[in-house]
């Protein structure tokens, strides 16, 4: 069973809700990196969403731009960053979702990158720049398999849209509380619970809603509506700060958003 299937089959028997973390891949070291990740899931991280560096990021705002250009100037490229993935399965099971856009897996090769990123132990891929209805009008981008694909879905998705998006997500949903790029949100929409609802009317599987959560408390409001909190920009930003110690930085900042997301 894929990592992330099988992580959520366990919070579900255990009645709790999962805490995914995003970071981008070689912020701000390869070494520092994989210290990052190895403290997400020690921290008890359900899922890590690993963003692949790339020089035009356009979904996302300054805080991860500035990471991506940190990892890009620190040496980090695509195979660098399944190195990195190797390094970490070499300890550690919990599961990675590539967070990227088309660009860098295009010029890799996509047949070649899906299949590539699973044998290093990535378990799905959220491609942020390809629709899955256009992905079907090309046949190069098609003959994705071994990761699973994640679906984005924004509070503006028109109903049909979302039915279409839901119905062709993988692993679970990535629920947007609110439009824009990344990190430029003070705090989650209030409106996330009906938001949720009507994902959950077509969707197969957990929906999980990130953007705008930095505290314990939105952490808290947002488990009681989704099946996952999704936390980025905040996390990044801790290594921003503390470079010289990003792990321990990291971790004493998810750890109590992770006791708060699995309180509910």
């Amino acid at each position: 069973m894929n990592r992330i299937d099988a992580a959520f089959d366990r919070l579900r028997s255990e009645g709790k809700k999962a805490f995914v973390a995003y970071v981008a891949a070689g912020d701000p070291s390869f070494e520092a990196s994989l210290e990052v990740i190895k403290a997400l899931a020690d921290a008890g991280s359900d899922i890590i969403e690993l963003g692949l560096p790339f020089s035009d990021p356009l979904a996302d705002g300054i805080v991860n731009q500035m990471a991506a250009d940190r990892a890009l100037k620190a040496g980090m490229s695509t195979p660098r960053s399944l190195e990195l993935i190797r390094r970490f399965r070499e300890t550690h099971q919990t599961p990675i979702v590539l967070f990227t856009y088309l660009n860098p897996i295009f010029t890799y090769g996509f047949e070649k990158f899906h299949a590539d990123a699973a044998a290093a132990g990535a378990d799905g891929i959220l491609l942020l720049d390809l629709p899955p209805d256009e992905a079907k009008e090309n046949d190069d981008l098609a003959r994705g398999e071994g990761l699973k694909h994640i679906r984005l879905i924004a509070p503006t998705t028109p109903d049909e849209r979302v039915k279409l998006l839901a119905a062709s997500a993988e692993g679970f949903i990535y629920a947007l509380s609110r439009t824009g790029v990344t990190g430029a949100h003070g705090a989650p929409s209030e409106g996330i619970s009906e938001q949720v609802a009507k994902i959950r009317q077509d969707a197969k599987v957990p929906v999980c809603v990130g953007f705008g959560i930095t505290t314990p408390d939105q952490a808290t409001m947002v488990a009681k509506s989704a099946d996952g909190v999704i936390v980025g920009s905040a996390i990044v930003k801790q290594i921003e700060l503390n470079p010289d110690r990003a792990a321990a930085a990291v971790r004493d900042f998810v750890s109590p958003l992770i006791a708060a997301t699995k309180a509910v």
